[in-house]
């Protein structure tokens, strides 16, 4: 019995074994095909205000926060692109289609937050990146503009006169007028999507809970709310829409690009980057 008892155990740790091994080499199989990149290179394109990556003593912080090595361990290569931070649209566009133009890529995947899908889509449609951008995703960008924009040119930069202020620094202040509504639908008129180009967003918006939004942006988020409705602090929902709407995820403006631990960005940018892959861009 004790020898029949031996066998047994045996098989069981023999088959055991086999089935750890298959366990894993399926896990490893899913994990390859998980990874196996996109078509064409992903350039994140930042908002107003934004950077690349901003150093601070020995530290060093990112614009879209763990985003670029996400995306790079999902099989993708990235570049980040830089423009001005407060500059109008067809400055901060011309920046980016140099950027793009100097890349070692037929097409790209272009990922922009807030602003950065504006200077995208001016860029795409006068400045000859149509033949160079396979698609275009925004997130929380105001392609209607926001009515932050109109109270705060209107009151802080033209009635207390910060506008001016700015000028005399040689700080430009185009991008804060170009995001109000009547400046967007000069805009929308003027800059048609190009044939070819994907167009798609991603809006953000709380339309159950607040308890996830940045406490710095709640009376922005409760102003927005009076005046037209559903937003993520900074922008309407209802303008943060273009082309094919991919979802809603219930993040604030900044959470959108990572800055939340209330917000799970990681696995948002899993689910982008797999609706690129899932439509082979």
């Amino acid at each position: 019995m004790s020898l029949m008892l031996l066998w047994v155990v045996l098989a069981l740790v023999v088959l055991g074994g086999v089935g750890v091994l298959g366990f894993r080499y399926l896990r490893t199989l899913r994990v390859r095909r998980a990874v196996r990149g996109l078509r064409h290179p992903v350039v994140l394109v930042h908002g107003l205000l934004g950077f690349d990556e901003l150093k601070l003593g020995q530290s060093r912080h990112q614009y879209f926060r763990g985003v670029p090595e996400r995306l790079r361990q999902l099989g993708s290569d990235v570049y980040v692109v830089k423009v001005p931070p407060t500059g109008s649209v067809a400055e901060r566009a011309e920046a980016l289609a140099q950027a793009v133009r100097s890349l070692d890529a037929k097409r790209v995947n272009i990922i922009a937050h807030s602003m950065g899908g504006l200077d995208a889509r001016y860029a795409i449609a006068h400045l000859g990146l149509a033949s160079r951008v396979a698609s275009l995703i925004t997130i929380g960008t105001p392609h209607q503009g926001t009515p932050l924009a109109d109270m705060g040119t209107k009151v802080l930069g033209d009635a207390l006169g910060l506008k001016r202020v700015c000028e005399a620094l040689a700080v430009s202040t185009g991008a804060f007028y170009d995001l109000t509504t009547t400046k967007m639908a000069e805009f929308n008129r003027a800059v048609p999507d190009a044939p070819g180009v994907r167009y798609a967003s991603y809006v953000g918006a709380f339309p159950r809970s607040i308890r996830a939004l940045n406490p710095i942006l709640l009376p922005s988020y409760l102003y927005l709310t009076r005046s037209v409705g559903p937003n993520d602090g900074v922008v309407p929902a209802d303008s943060q829409k273009w082309g094919e709407v991919l979802g809603t995820i219930e993040a604030d403006h900044w959470a959108q690009i990572g800055w939340s631990s209330r917000f799970d960005a990681e696995a948002f940018y899993v689910s982008l980057f797999q609706a690129l892959r899932e439509r082979n861009l």
